[in-house]
This record gives structure tokens, C-alpha cells and sequence, in this order.
């Protein structure tokens, strides 16, 4: 069952806020939570890039995080989280070490130095301002898909790339919610199609309602790349109002990658820096094993909607070099 909005804002206290910059053709999403979440995260891709990745993992100490941001600018853009850092600091937010409060801000950067946006920004790249906007834009309720925020200058191998989003609510009444920048080395669409791979776990018509290709040929199958010398990246969040250790929200990690491995092919590329941050708001407790392997199933479908959702709902950047989108090909 889709929860109400169809967004990860359906997880009660989180917000979403986008910084985009569509000549920049690049841009930061940052997830802010209203206390601080159990979280946790996994690393599949083979190029990945990160800030505060490392405390993630359930050995390490530290359980909860106060927001999450999800930038595109390669290495340059992990300048992001000092930006958000900086806003819940203003609002006095973070872990406490003896009389000081250092927030605790995870980060994943996508790459998309070469979408043709302009790249000339001078001495000091302009992302940890854009991740202080992204905080300060940020809200509950609706946002915006597509070529937004970290999705900004997103792109796959056939169409073009953004943000997107899904929710779900399990039988025992648990939400979970995922937000994908989708940035693949590989597809989302079947073969040069209009079809998602993503089709078989579609609510509601979210990406159009086709469905699958009536016949699969050898081609559909064939691998589909940017380009080897090419970066790329699928970085996303997946939440649940769930009462989870912090061991139980890195396994939510792990699924979710299995729903990225359902919407996109190929996933986990060498030169893909896949990330999945996942988290646990805490506010509805968990029953039993078999109600976290419901809420684990969902984080897989859930994941492969919210990508296809990105590829959907994303437009053309405004440079002669810019990737076709979904909607250029196909709406017509």
C-alpha cells in the first residue's frame, strides 16, 4: 500500500530541501530529521565518495545522525555537509561532546562534472553554500522530483537522470521510504525503450504505467554504459518510522541496494560509487522478525519505484550538451 504523499516525507519528522543550479547543472538534497535517527548505510559501488560514511557502520559508536545530504560535484561537492553542519548548528542540533555539539551529517556525492553545465566556478567551489540552502529550503510535506537538488545534473545511460521518491506501508502499519538520486552508470529503462525495469513493482501508474516490453530480445539484455572513462553514481536514503537497531537499519541498507540491482542494469559498476543511507525514526515499535522481513521486501520495491520515478519526472538541462530526457523521447 502507497502511503498518502508517495515521498520519503511520508516518514513523520523528516524534510526535504533542494539547492539547484541549472547552469551549474548540479545542485545538493539534504534530509534533515527532527531528533536524531538510528542510522546506518552500505557502500556497493566501486567508486565511491563520502563523508562520514566510515561511522555508519553498527561496530562504531555513534547510533544517530541528524540529517543526511546527497550532492552531485564529484569530490568538490562533499563541501555540502559543512553547509548543512553549519544550519544545525545554528539551531543548536548535535551530538554533545562535553559542552560542544558537533551535528552529525553522513554525505554521498554523485559525479556530474560533465553534463556540460559551467563548471568555472573559481577558488572555492559553491556547494558548501548550496548545502546551507538545501537546509534551510528544507520542509515537510511535498517536494520536488526530477532535476532538482542532487539530481540536478543526474544522467544513465540512455535518458536522463534526477531525484525520486516512493513510500509504502507494511501490514503491521509501518512506513518506509526511500529518495534515489539517480545517477547510473547503467540504464533504468529496458534496452533503448521506454520501458522501466522498474515496471513490475509500479503503484498507481507513478512512471507512466506501461509495464514491460511484450517480448525481451537479446538487445534489451545488452550492456548499456555512459562510458568507461566516466563517473557516475546512484546515492539514495531509505527511512522507516520503525523501531530498529542500528545493525537492523544497515540490513535495510543492503535491500535497498537489492531494489537499485532491480531498477537499473548494470548496478554496482566499478566505476559507480552506489550508496544507500538508511535510518529509523523510531516511533512505531517492531513486533516481531517476520514484521522487519516485510519492512526489508518493501525497502526493495520501494527503491526500484523511487528510481524509475527519477528517470520519470526529470527534464533536459539548459546546455547544448545536455542529455535527452525521459519525457523528450517518450511523452510525446
Amino acid at each position: 500500500m502507497v502511503a498518502p504523499l508517495n515521498l520519503l516525507t511520508d516518514i513523520e519528522g523528516v524534510a526535504v530541501g533542494h539547492a539547484t543550479d541549472l547552469q551549474l547543472g548540479s545542485g545538493v538534497t539534504a534530509i534533515i530529521f527532527d531528533e536524531p535517527a538510528i542510522a546506518s548505510g552500505s557502500v556497493l559501488g566501486g567508486a565511491p565518495g563520502g563523508r562520514e560514511t566510515a561511522l555508519l557502520d553498527p561496530s562504531m559508536t555513534v547510533q544517530t545522525v541528524d540529517a543526511f545530504v546527497l550532492s552531485g560535484g564529484s569530490a568538490f561537492g562533499l563541501d555540502a555537509a559543512g553547509g548543512v553542519q553549519a544550519g544545525l548548528r545554528q539551531i543548536g542540533r548535535g551530538f554533545p561532546v562535553g559542552s560542544a555539539k558537533v551535528p552529525i551529517v553522513p554525505q554521498a556525492i554523485l559525479m556530474d562534472l560533465l553534463n556540460g553545465g559551467d563548471k568555472d566556478w573559481g577558488l572555492h567551489s559553491p556547494y558548501r553554500d548550496m548545502g546551507y540552502d538545501a537546509f534551510c529550503a528544507a520542509q515537510k510535506g511535498t517536494f520536488a522530483l526530477g532535476t532538482v537538488g542532487a539530481g540536478t545534473g543526474a544522467t544513465t545511460a540512455t535518458v536522463k537522470g534526477g531525484i525520486g521518491s516512493a513510500s509504502a506501508k507494511t501490514s503491521s502499519g509501518h512506513t518506509i521510504a526511500v529518495l534515489m538520486a539517480v545517477n547510473a552508470m547503467g540504464a533504468a529503462t529496458v534496452g533503448d525503450t521506454k520501458h522501466f525495469w522498474s515496471a513490475p513493482f509500479e503503484q498507481d501508474d507513478e512512471f507512466g504505467g506501461l509495464g514491460l516490453p511484450a517480448t525481451f530480445t537479446a538487445d534489451h539484455m545488452a550492456l548499456r554504459m555512459k562510458g568507461v572513462a566516466l563517473k557516475a553514481t546512484t546515492i539514495g536514503v531509505v527511512v522507516t518510522d520503525a523501531v530498529l537497531t542500528k545493525a537492523q537499519a544497515h540490513r535495510l541498507s543492503i535491500m535497498a541496494h537489492d531494489g537499485l540491482a532491480r531498477a537499473v542494469l548494470p548496478a554496482h559498476l566499478p566505476g559507480d560509487g552506489d550508496t544507500i543511507f538508511s535510518a529509523a525514526t523510531g516511533k512505531i515499535p517492531m513486533d516481531d522478525m517476520s514484521a522487519f522481513a516485510e519492512l526489508c521486501h518493501l525497502a526493495t520495491l520501494v527503491t526500484a519505484r523511487a528510481v524509475a520515478r527519477g528517470v520519470f519526472e526529470a527534464a533536459a538541462l539548459p546546455n547544448a550538451r545536455a542529455q535527452p530526457a525521459w519525457r523528450d523521447r517518450f511523452a510525446g
